[in-house]
Order: structure tokens, then C-alpha cells, then sequence
């Protein structure tokens, strides 16, 4: 007969108990993750949408559909209970009556893609105009739908161009994307166009507030910002930007700004672009393969001519094949660093000014949050990193729901 040292087997029993006590743990944790969400109005303000082929045939947001990242399936399985989609309109260097109208004709196509998912799905999903909407739409069981203008360059030079988009539901606007437009200077460009707002944008933030469309600071250059809250008598958003000093991009807002948002009762909408929330040595190792390569910089595909990448183009190649290897060890970004720049910019704005806009299906999706099925996850990392039920709910949508009445409080005042 065997022996078996009492130690030994009071070491294993001690084991036991623990792992169970972990597991329950964990499934305690994940069961209140999911009360927790229930309870939220899930709610994410930047998603892209392909372009006018969205909500035909060819691109169906009805169905889990796998060229997209969010679609009413996705959203439905994952407890999201709105979005903002975005009329995105693509920066030229040209300023001028032919090419604003251009620009207007793309816009209003893309608000006609976007109205054909309600002819389409009537009874999953609705247009929401106001917060009123969005609530009552949620406590039905549909998907509220909002829309976004991203960069202002769709407005053109002529203020009366703003009309035309709030009446056909746009809520925010972008008022640049990665080139300085009429508008104000962006964060991406090498060049200083107006030293902040112009003095046309400076009329545009000013006729925003007045209609009731939130004036949205992602893109914009820091010295926009500053002109930004200068002159808007309302709250503003950053619908889709992350903490500067977690990950040190152009896109992201610095400490300084992020307190003088929270000042202003605004909201800065957490991004899950990776490169925009990537962790230091994925960072650095982008960095390398840019030298390696000789890229120039990271953001070369928005900066290089076509005729620059072609004479690149066995480079460019090389880059993206190295990446894509070199990325299976060190991932671009994950839900983990989502979150990440979400408890940066609770500890330096407060708890009521940070929420979430994925840039989905414009960039955006990380490892554990990679479309919108996956929003659990977020609210699961959350509740791990001992976040409240109270804390959770303003960042999924009470924070942004609260600048939008805003908003529309000091647009009815004015009217």
C-alpha cells in the first residue's frame, strides 16, 4: 500500500478549491458583464458604411454579412442597440463651386443608401432624429440609426448646405478628415492651412450649434480644437479618437485637451483603429519595418501619390507580407488596449466624458472586439478592470446621450 504525505494531499485539495473558486469567479464575472450590458444603451457613433452599393444586393447590412462589421445581425447578437453610420466624403485639394457640388451629389447618395435599410428592414431598425427617438426606438427592440457627416468638406461654401443635411438626419458632422479642408486644419496634415478654425468654419461650428448637430473634433488638427471650444456654445465630441499618451498618434487627443473636453461637457468616443491604440512594441515594430522598407513614415498610403507607390510598389509588398507574418506574435491591438485608452481617458477627463466609436468598417476592429457581436467583450474587460454598473452604462451611451440633449436643449433655446 502506498503512502500518500498528508502535505500533499492538502496541497492538492488547496488547488482544487482555488481553481474552483476561479472558475466561479470568472463565471460570476461574465454573468454580471452580461446584466450589465442588457441594462446599457449600447450605443457606437463612428461606422463607416462601403459607399452607395451599401444596402443593395451587392452589400446587404440585413444579413451576417461577412464583408462588414457591422450589420443588424451583428449588432443584434452583440446587444448593440444604435449606431451613428457615416456619410464619409473623401478630401481633394480642390476648393471650388464644380467640385462642392461634386461633393454634395456623393453625399446625398450616400443618405439614400442609408435610408434604403429602413425600406428595407422596417421592423429591425429606425431612423433616430433625437434622443427621444433613439430611446423609444431601443425600448421597442429595433436598432436606432443615426447619421454622421465625416469631414466637412461635403458642405461646401455655402452654409445653407447644413440645412439640407440636418433635415435629412445628420446629427454630427466631422469638420475635417486626414487634409486641411475649408473648414479648419486637420490633425494629419504636414502643412497649416488656417492656424486652427477658418473663418468660414468659425460660421460653420457657429450655424451647427444653432441647428442642433454636434460639432465633432476627431481629425481635427489640436489647434483646430482649441478654436473649437472657443467658439461653441455647445458641448462637442471626438467620435472616434484615442489617449495620446498611451499611444503617441496624430489622431489621438493629449492629456491637455482631453481635461479641457471634459471642461466643455463633452465626449471623447474611445477608436478601436489598432494603429491608432497599439501597444509600444507593436509600435516599434512598425516603426522598423517602415525604416526597413524605406516607407518614409506610417501613414505613407495617405500620403504618397499613386505614381509614389508605384515606384514603391515591391516595397509596399514586402511591408505588409513582413507585417502580417511579424503581427502573429506581437498583434496589431486588442480589447485589452482598447481599454486601455478608455481607463486613460476616464482618469484624466472623468468617468462622465468617455465613451465608444469603433470606426468599424472604416478601420476599426481589434483582437476580442473585431465587429459588433463581439461588444461583450468590451463590457466583460470592463467589469474585470472593477468598473461599476454606473460607470459601464455612461461609457456604452449615457455619456453621449447627455451631450446630445445638450445640444438639442441650446439649439431649442436659440430657435
Amino acid at each position: 500500500m502506498i503512502k500518500i504525505p498528508f502535505g500533499f494531499i492538502t496541497l492538492l485539495l488547496l488547488t482544487f478549491f482555488l481553481k474552483a473558486q476561479s472558475n466561479l469567479s470568472e463565471e460570476a464575472m461574465l454573468e454580471k458583464a452580461k446584466i450589465i450590458h442588457e441594462k446599457a444603451i449600447v450605443l457606437d457613433t463612428h461606422v463607416d458604411i462601403p459607399g452607395k452599393e451599401y444596402a443593395t444586393p451587392e452589400c446587404d447590412p440585413g444579413i451576417d454579412n461577412p464583408n462588414l462589421r457591422c450589420d443588424l445581425v451583428k449588432m443584434e447578437k452583440g446587444g448593440v442597440d444604435g449606431v451613428f453610420l457615416a456619410v464619409f466624403i473623401s478630401q481633394e485639394d480642390k476648393f471650388d463651386g464644380e467640385t462642392y457640388a461634386k461633393l454634395k451629389d456623393n453625399a446625398l447618395a450616400k443618405f439614400e443608401a442609408i435610408e434604403r435599410i429602413f425600406e428595407q428592414y422596417p421592423d429591425r431598425c429606425e431612423l433616430a432624429l433625437t434622443t427621444a427617438d433613439l430611446r423609444r426606438i431601443v425600448s421597442t427592440g429595433k436598432r436606432a440609426i443615426m447619421i454622421g457627416i465625416e469631414n466637412g468638406y461635403a458642405i461646401g461654401d455655402d452654409l445653407s448646405s447644413l440645412d439640407k443635411y440636418y433635415s435629412l438626419g445628420t446629427r454630427y458632422i466631422t469638420l475635417s478628415h486626414w487634409r486641411n479642408n475649408q473648414i479648419c486644419d486637420s490633425s494629419t496634415d504636414e502643412t497649416p492651412k488656417h492656424g486652427g478654425l477658418s473663418d468660414f468654419g468659425r460660421e460653420v461650428v457657429k450655424k451647427m450649434n444653432l441647428l442642433g448637430i454636434m460639432c465633432d473634433a476627431s481629425h481635427i488638427a489640436e489647434s483646430s480644437f482649441w478654436d473649437l471650444l472657443d467658439i461653441s456654445s455647445s458641448p462637442i465630441i471626438c467620435s472616434h479618437s484615442g489617449s495620446k499618451a498611451v499611444t503617441d498618434h496624430p489622431r489621438n487627443l493629449s492629456d491637455e485637451q482631453l481635461k479641457a473636453l471634459a471642461k466643455n461637457g463633452g465626449v471623447v468616443q474611445i477608436v478601436a483603429v489598432p494603429n491608432f491604440i497599439e501597444s509600444s512594441d507593436h509600435k516599434k515594430m512598425v516603426e522598423s519595418l517602415i525604416d526597413e522598407f524605406q516607407l518614409g513614415e506610417r501613414n505613407f498610403n495617405y500620403y504618397m501619390t499613386d505614381e509614389e507607390k508605384e515606384l514603391k510598389k515591391k516595397d509596399i509588398e514586402g511591408y505588409y507580407a513582413k507585417l502580417e507574418l511579424l503581427e502573429k506574435t506581437i498583434p496589431a491591438a486588442s480589447v485589452k488596449d482598447f481599454v486601455d485608452h478608455i481607463d486613460h481617458a476616464v482618469k484624466i477627463a472623468g468617468i462622465n466624458h468617455v465613451g465608444i466609436g469603433t470606426d468599424f468598417d472604416g478601420g476599426g476592429g481589434v483582437t476580442g472586439f473585431k465587429n459588433h457581436a463581439e461588444a461583450l467583450n468590451v463590457t466583460i474587460e470592463l467589469v474585470k478592470r472593477g468598473y461599476s454598473e454606473e460607470d459601464i452604462l455612461k461609457i456604452w451611451g449615457g455619456n453621449l446621450l447627455r451631450v446630445w440633449e445638450k445640444v438639442e436643449a441650446n439649439s431649442a433655446a436659440k430657435s
